[in-house]
């Protein structure tokens, strides 16, 4: 690999191929040039910006944080079963570690954080919620237990986070809050108790998530047959319209008007909600 450009003493970004990655290690920097062969015995981790981002700016994001850190977290993430996120996201790599020196800098002054988003990450995020509890025992066992178990609501929000590409966590708070209105709004349609470890609620909460996804990067679903939308209004007109305030939230809340489309598969999913907490058969979607 040869040495395209250089951060400081402990990050570079280089030629693999015919790819452009980002290799960070203790002192893999020092003294090198643009154009030399990179001293392999020094490197600790590499990166491969596949996620859309600039590799130079990811390298400057990387460039602040400790490579000890950095190799902390990929190891501590493949000990626990999220080896494959790690390769596939450098982003979420860097976003945890970033998180991993702020919280250990806190935790040698003596400081907590107390979450505010505590039971909403446990209810709305479960699986991220137990990888990121995980993630803070993994960490531990090399930290010697200075992170708080508090730290698995920031993981589970920065896993959570990844499905943006984002290092932001803004929207995923964002999307947390809406989510929640979302819910009542069905609960107070219907008057009925959405347990969030129902199944069917589960599912929903699922495809709010993409449904995130989509808005995000501007790829709502919008080339569904009309036969088929209006077959679900014909059949689900409550839920079309419970849907439609839904879509209202998510216009004042994000600015992003929803398609016909997306507001059509909504209702299938308010259907099946209420259906499954009613004890009544569930809304099909597959029979359109």
């Amino acid at each position: 690999m040869d040495i395209l450009r250089v951060f400081n003493n402990n990050v570079v970004l280089a030629r693999d191929g015919d790819q452009e990655v980002i290799l960070t290690g203790r002192g893999l920097g020092f003294k090198a040039k643009p154009g030399q062969r990179v001293d392999d015995t020094k490197v600790v981790r590499k990166f491969v910006p596949s996620d859309g981002r600039d590799p130079d700016h990811v390298a400057e994001l990387i460039a602040d944080i400790p490579p000890e850190t950095i190799r902390l977290v990929t190891e501590a993430m493949a000990r626990v079963g999220l080896g494959k996120q790690a390769e596939a996201s450098p982003t979420l790599v860097m976003a945890l570690a970033d998180h991993v020196v702020g919280a250990l800098r806190r935790a040698k002054r003596g400081m907590t954080v107390e979450y505010p988003l505590d039971a909403e990450v446990r209810s709305l995020y479960a699986e991220e919620y137990v990888q990121g509890e995980a993630l803070v025992s993994a960490l531990n066992a090399k930290l010697n237990g200075v992170l708080p178990r508090s730290e698995a609501v920031a993981f589970a929000l920065h896993m959570v986070n990844a499905g943006f590409s984002n290092g932001d966590l803004s929207y995923t708070y964002t999307m947390t809050g809406v989510i929640q209105q979302m819910l009542a709004i069905i609960e107070h349609t219907y008057h009925v108790s959405l347990g969030q470890h129902n199944v069917s609620v589960g599912r929903f909460i699922t495809h709010l998530r993409y449904l995130f996804v989509r808005i995000y990067q501007g790829r709502q679903l919008d080339s569904e047959p009309e036969p088929i939308v209006e077959a679900i209004r014909q059949s689900y007109p409550d839920e079309v319209r419970c849907a439609k305030k839904i879509a209202e939230v998510v216009e004042l809340r994000l600015g992003s008007s929803l398609t016909p489309a997306e507001i059509a598969y909504l209702a299938l999913h308010v259907a099946r909600v209420v259906a499954d907490v009613n004890g009544r058969p569930s809304a099909d979607a597959s029979k359109y």
